[in-house]
């Protein structure tokens, strides 16, 4: 890790053909994305959207030549550098990891008021999206599936919300994460902008998530109950970032932590639940100071 982003810093031409080759890659938004986090972070935003510039030029010229659709190709772009240079700006400003994903959170507490309020019924909204791509599972032969999303829409509509602003904003948090990591592979820039493994979303996030919930409880509105799951999933990422605190401080050993992750896949719902449950308690508790101080007393014993 270090060599690669050593490498892609050290030449603008570099610069250019990782986010070039990184867009073409599967998980193109995560991973694109979190190369222009590095860059704009090493180099400033100035220099990395030029570079991201460059690096659209040079594939929509490619992919004109072999006569692919350059439009989908700059959406795919946008999609990916947009967001992750947005977030980048923000860490470069506040110069804290904790501060710009806590920023994030309500941003994206504000995004699921937001949707609501722009599109009136998110339940017609979703369906109809539903109904458009159960259309488009029939046109491509999957007749199978295309049943079962039609019959399962009244369901899984009222859910859409909350999962669209969730799932959006992990994407973009993680982006932020893996490229702030790249960045703390270069020399002497290591923890500058705080760890990963001690963010710490704080006990007001937590109040609030907890008077939205209770309020959620009672009064089963739509729109608090999506602000409720969006306010509590959030903390899955704290969760995480417990577990790698207690790999680089602590004694969980590394196989453990790439677990999870391979798992995550798999088990997403409830590794999910079970990293948020951990992140939220942490959040009230602070795990970590107890379980160093107990690790030390126990050394000294």
């Amino acid at each position: 890790m270090r060599t690669l982003a050593s490498w892609l810093v050290a030449r603008p031409w570099n610069s250019v053909l990782g986010l070039s080759l990184t867009l073409l890659l599967p998980f193109a938004p995560m991973l694109s994305g979190a190369v222009l986090v590095l860059l704009v972070l090493a180099n400033g935003a100035q220099r990395a959207i030029l570079q991201a510039a460059a690096a659209a030029a040079l594939l929509s010229g490619l992919m004109f030549a072999f006569g692919d659709p350059v439009p989908l190709l700059l959406v795919d772009a946008a999609s990916a550098w947009v967001p992750a240079l947005l977030l980048a700006l923000l860490l470069a400003g506040t110069r804290s990891l904790t501060l710009s994903l806590q920023v994030s959170v309500i941003v994206a507490a504000l995004a699921t008021l937001g949707f609501f309020v722009a599109v009136g019924d998110p339940i017609a909204f979703w369906e109809s999206r539903l109904a458009e791509l159960a259309g488009a599972f029939e046109e491509m032969g999957f007749s199978e599936e295309s049943g079962l999303l039609t019959a399962q829409a009244d369901k899984i509509a009222p859910q859409m919300t909350m999962l669209f602003v969730f799932l959006t904003w992990s994407m973009s948090a993680l982006v932020l994460v893996l490229g702030y990591g790249l960045y703390q592979q270069l020399p002497e820039k290591k923890g500058t902008l705080g760890r990963f493994s001690d963010l710490h979303f704080g006990r007001v996030l937590a109040l609030v998530m907890a008077v939205v919930s209770l309020l959620a409880l009672v009064t089963n509105v739509a729109w608090i109950e999506s602000l409720a799951f969006v306010m509590f999933a959030v903390f899955w990422l704290q969760g995480a970032a417990l577990v790698h605190w207690l790999h680089t401080d602590g004694p969980l050993p590394v196989m453990a932590v790439v677990a999870i992750y391979a798992l995550l896949p798999i088990l997403n719902l409830l590794l999910v639940t079970v990293l948020a449950v951990v992140g939220y308690t942490d959040a009230w508790f602070n795990y970590r100071p107890r379980i160093a101080a107990r690790r030390a007393a126990s050394r000294d014993g």
